[in-house]
């Protein structure tokens, strides 16, 4: 009879699996890329170092696939607050919140992305190319939808939408420099979410 693992054994190694790349995420963020090893990243998710080398080759890999994965969840949560709102207003403002909120309790998560591999990794640079590509359409949507309604200036959408994308980077990785971003994050969400529209000439 082959051998099948239990339910049990298989969820203890997804914990692990979980453990180590929320671990993973961490360590980049505060160590960059180059400093940081395989040994820093399975001490902080307790875990044996052939854990690690039971589900990723070398540290580069793991790094590509927290990329994606982080990206993935950054836009799907973005998405979501946009998709939710019915004119641009509400949804600068609930998309701008969303991201905010991941700054302020998942900060590395915005860093990883943001600031993590940039000029580290050759292999990186596509992948982060997708995933402007991907912020930069997100972004354009709305804005498509409120020019079809005559509520923007004439204007190239995605230029505008390049240009938001790129503020509200900058911002929210300003407010993760800030002794206490709470603090700061609702203020970031009404002052950015007006510059948005102010930017792009709203006249709903």
């Amino acid at each position: 009879m082959a051998y099948r693992s239990t339910d049990k054994t298989r969820q203890k190694k997804d914990a692990k699996r979980t453990a180590m790349m929320q671990a993973a995420v961490r360590v980049f963020a505060e160590k960059g890329y180059h400093a940081a090893t395989v040994r820093d990243i399975v001490n902080a998710a307790d875990v044996a170092i052939g854990t690690f080398y039971f589900y990723f080759p070398d540290k580069e890999t793991l790094f590509l696939y927290l990329f994606e994965e982080t990206a993935d969840f950054l836009l799907l949560t973005l998405d979501q607050a946009l998709r939710g709102r019915a004119t641009l207003p509400q949804q600068a403002t609930a998309a701008i919140r969303a991201y905010v909120n991941i700054a302020v309790y998942e900060p590395a998560v915005v860093q990883l992305l943001l600031v993590g591999g940039v000029g580290a990794l050759p292999s990186l640079a596509e992948r982060r190319g997708v995933f402007r590509e991907r912020l930069t359409n997100m972004w354009q949507r709305p804005l498509d939808q409120a020019l079809d309604r005559e509520q923007l200036g004439e204007q190239n959408t995605r230029r505008s939408a390049e240009a938001v994308a790129g503020a509200v980077d900058e911002v929210i990785l300003n407010l993760l420099n800030q002794p206490d971003p709470e603090r700061e994050a609702e203020g970031v969400v009404r002052d950015l979410s007006a510059f948005m529209l102010r930017a792009v000439a709203f006249r709903g």
